[in-house]
């Protein structure tokens, strides 16, 4: 496509998900939950508005009183052979999950959208990681992982492409908060453009699965042990087949648009002698942090999964470097009493199996770690503990990076004064109350740039769940190429504290460039006020 041609925005992850999913379904079953809530509460707004999707319909919006109830209705209307999706996180999935068997066990095509969120352990967390989807991961649903607000639009569509194509339901899922309320300059995919990726006939041959008494067909039936076991048996061609088309859609994806995704997408030095495997958001702070590393003469690489479930062997050794001697699985997950955490048990299973075919001809040595949890910081400076750990003779399996484990000794030591070069960007940070119109007026702001400027724009919005009247601060990012940074700015250009109170219980300054600026909102005259502030806040201007 042309530039001319090209429809930009400027949104968040939830509404860059919601945008698709909106319009290749005919119904919407919701029950909103924090941090998935925008997407049921746009459908719903939508369908009020009269929106069509892209067939001329006004999808149905169901609200039902529970995640149960939403998941039950979306395994009803699917059996009548409608398109049919949900948005959800955390509990709410967990709700849904005896759902989801059945849906997946009567290979019916459908797409549940995830931002995944915390679950309730030791104490509630609405932040996100990824224990509700990896909770979820034995249904039989696909898992196809979405990095940054781009790919939670494109994939939002290629999912459920993919999930015609192959009858097996899909969930799509991107990181709570970091990438659902991360609002981020992209692309948007036309009507025109969604509806020449959904065909016809696979919309039909959906149409044609329902039960309908003209037709009449039995299923969910209850089986004895003479059947049942051959029966679960029968769905291995199915899941066989679907990484193959799920490439397949990625590519026809990419003709279409010019934005390419793969299963797995390797980024570093062909020669990488230590690589990280990861997916969601913090994928993009590795890639990141891999290429200033190499540069610097390393030779370092990372994997990042996108689809995770089923997990592709024969895809995955194609990215692995020959070269690769230790290998880092970082989730963002905690499974406690496992061996270690799913993706690393997978990544080990497929390369144990990969090397006893004969399909590689050495073991790497394959570690484990946690990072994340409950959107806990993930920064340049852990990815290089990473790097650092696999190039000891000895690294840690089952580490923890982020925090420091006093108790059990897991973490590993960082150097948080490691930064990615940020000389492109201009930094703005904005302390406020929430409620007093900062987010909103910070939303706008990121708007403008990004969809009336050439600047590339971000923005993230930092507040503790009791949302209104707690403090809450805004990191705005400007420049002139796309944006990777899903991490907090450290050091800002520009610095606005919106209630005068702050300057004595918030280090705001600290956060303070050289020669950057402070905006103060001050009840007093620009003569009283230097006499108003604290002498530690004097002495920093």
């Amino acid at each position: 496509m042309s530039n001319k041609n090209k429809l930009v925005a400027t949104i968040d992850g939830n509404e860059a998900a919601a945008y698709v999913a909106y319009r290749i379904n005919e119904v919407c079953a919701i029950y909103p939950i924090t941090p998935s809530s925008t997407m049921a509460e746009l459908a719903d707004e939508w369908a009020s508005k009269g929106i069509k999707n892209i067939w001329g319909n006004v999808p149905d919006v169901i609200e039902m009183q529970s995640e149960g109830g939403a998941a039950g209705t979306v395994h009803g209307a699917l059996q009548t052979g409608s398109l049919t999706t949900t948005f959800t996180a955390s509990q709410g999935l967990m709700l849904m999950l005896p759902n989801m068997y059945k849906i997946a066990g009567e290979l019916t095509p459908a797409v549940f959208h995830v931002a995944a969120r915390s679950l309730a352990a030791q104490g509630l967390s609405i932040f996100g990681d990824h224990q509700d989807v990896m909770a979820a991961r034995t249904t039989g649903f696909a898992m196809l992982s979405s990095n940054s607000v781009q790919e939670a639009h494109d994939f939002a569509l290629i999912a459920q492409v993919a999930s015609l194509n192959a009858r097996i339901p899909v969930v799509h899922f991107f990181d709570g908060f970091r990438t659902s309320h991360e609002v981020n300059k992209l692309e948007l995919l036309s009507d025109e453009q969604i509806k020449s990726m959904v065909p016809d006939e696979l919309v039909i041959a959906h149409r044609k699965r329902g039960l309908n008494p003209e037709n009449p067909f039995i299923r969910g039936t209850a089986q004895n042990p003479d059947v049942y076991f051959q029966g679960r048996e029968t769905v291995n061609t199915f899941y066989n087949a679907m990484p193959g088309i799920v490439d397949k859609v990625m590519k026809d994806f990419e003709k279409l648009t010019g934005r390419k995704y793969e299963l797995f997408e390797y980024t570093g030095a062909a020669d990488a002698e230590h690589i990280t495997v990861i997916m969601g958001s913090g994928s993009e702070t590795v890639e990141e942090t891999v290429k200033a590393l190499n540069k610097a003469g390393a030779k370092t690489g990372v994997i990042v999964v996108r689809l995770y479930r089923p997990f592709s062997l024969a895809h995955f050794i194609k990215v692995l470097p020959a070269s690769v001697k230790s290998i880092a699985v970082l989730d963002r997950t905690k499974e406690s009493g496992a061996a270690g955490e799913p993706m690393y048990q997978d990544v080990l299973a497929t390369l144990v199996e990969a090397f006893q075919q004969g399909k590689i001809k050495s073991l790497p040595k394959i570690f484990g770690g946690r990072y994340g949890l409950s959107s806990k910081e993930f920064t340049p400076a852990m990815v290089k503990a990473v790097y650092d750990e696999l190039k000891k003779e000895n690294p840690k399996n089952g580490f923890t990076v982020g925090i420091n484990d006093d108790v059990t000794f897991t973490s590993l030591e960082y150097d948080p004064s490691f930064k990615l070069d940020e000389s492109e960007w201009r930094q703005g940070l904005f302390f406020g109350l929430g409620a007093d119109g900062t987010v909103g007026a910070n939303k706008n702001t990121i708007k403008i740039i990004g969809e009336n400027t050439d600047l590339y724009a971000q923005g993230y919005f930092v507040y503790d769940s009791k949302k209104s009247g707690a403090r809450t601060v805004s990191h705005l990012r400007f420049g002139p190429k796309p944006i990777r940074a899903p991490y907090l700015i450290s050091k800002a250009d520009f610095i606005a504290c919106h209630q005068f109170n702050f300057v004595e219980k918030v280090e705001m300054l600290e956060f303070a460039s050289e020669g950057a600026t402070f905006l103060l909102n001050s009840p007093y005259s620009k003569e009283e006020v230097w006499d108003k502030l604290p002498g530690q806040v004097q002495k920093q201007l």
